[in-house]
């Protein structure tokens, strides 16, 4: 499990970082904002994850697993410009996701965790990330 955790931080971080809203990831913020409310609420954050588990899971077994989490870690990285400190952060929390403990991440255990760093993005506490939120996110 071990491998899969910390494989697994670089996806959460690819995840928090990649919806900021300027640049080339409007089109990315668009496609998440389903509702076109300018934010990015956390139940369309949750199916943009299950769409990136659908990605991930190159075997379609529906689980995710070490080989398969690698390879998406390094095809993100491959793109931006990620540092390995970066990940250590989200080690805790990428655990967590395993929410029944059996060693195995489902689509449904992937797609309903929210990241902390979001969850802490949400400065109004109104279960949705606006755009200067995500701004301020981008800048940490």
């Amino acid at each position: 499990m071990n491998k899969i955790v910390m494989a697994l931080a670089g996806v959460l971080l690819c995840t928090a970082s990649a919806c900021a809203a300027d640049g080339s990831d409007r089109d990315l913020f668009r496609r998440i904002d389903t509702n076109s409310d300018r934010k990015l609420e956390f139940s369309e954050i949750q199916a943009a994850r299950a769409k990136m588990f659908d990605w991930i899971d190159a075997n379609r077994n529906g689980l995710l697993d070490a080989e398969e989490v690698r390879g998406v870690v390094e095809r993100v990285k491959s793109k931006r410009d990620f540092q390995a400190a970066q990940f250590a952060g989200f080690q805790a929390q990428a655990s967590r996701i395993d929410r029944n403990g059996d060693g195995k991440i489902s689509r449904d255990e992937f797609a309903a965790f929210v990241p902390d760093r979001l969850l802490q993005a949400d400065t109004n506490g109104d279960g949705a990330l606006s755009i200067s939120e995500l701004r301020a996110l981008r800048r940490q």
